[in-house]
């Protein structure tokens, strides 16, 4: 598990090859990433917005961003917590995915940005 805390929201990040969805033939690896967004703060804040920049081993770079997380913009109280899955697909066998989360202060709207930590994807027979 990767973790993070930036401005006093806490980023924890799970991911998950997914065997099942991938080709291997057909240069297809699929992953899952769990993340969990935990406010620690003393006000409510919401997720607007994210960027992620997402690298395969063979030098490629893609990057995606758009408004919340699956189809959400969830408002995350202090001391509650906020968890999605989602996932990404790979070229190569190992690749990493980093990012931001645009974040907003319900109270005076002011936004802030918060580091989503690089985390690896990496198929588990790399790894022997």
């Amino acid at each position: 598990m990767v973790t993070a805390t930036t401005q006093g929201v806490k980023i924890s990040i799970e991911t998950i090859y997914q065997d099942h969805q991938s080709d291997w033939a057909n240069a297809h690896f699929m992953f899952a990433y769990r993340i969990s967004i935990e406010n620690l703060t003393d006000y409510a804040v919401q997720l607007l917005s994210r960027k992620w920049l997402i690298f395969d081993s063979n030098g490629t770079l893609r990057e995606v961003e758009g408004q919340g997380v699956v189809g959400e913009q969830p408002v995350i109280e202090p001391g509650e917590s906020y968890v999605y899955v989602s996932g990404c697909n790979l070229k190569t066998e190992i690749g990493s995915m980093r990012g931001y989360y645009i974040m907003q202060r319900v109270s005076d709207e002011k936004n802030f940005i918060v580091d989503i930590p690089e985390f690896e994807l990496i198929v588990p027979y790399k790894l022997n």
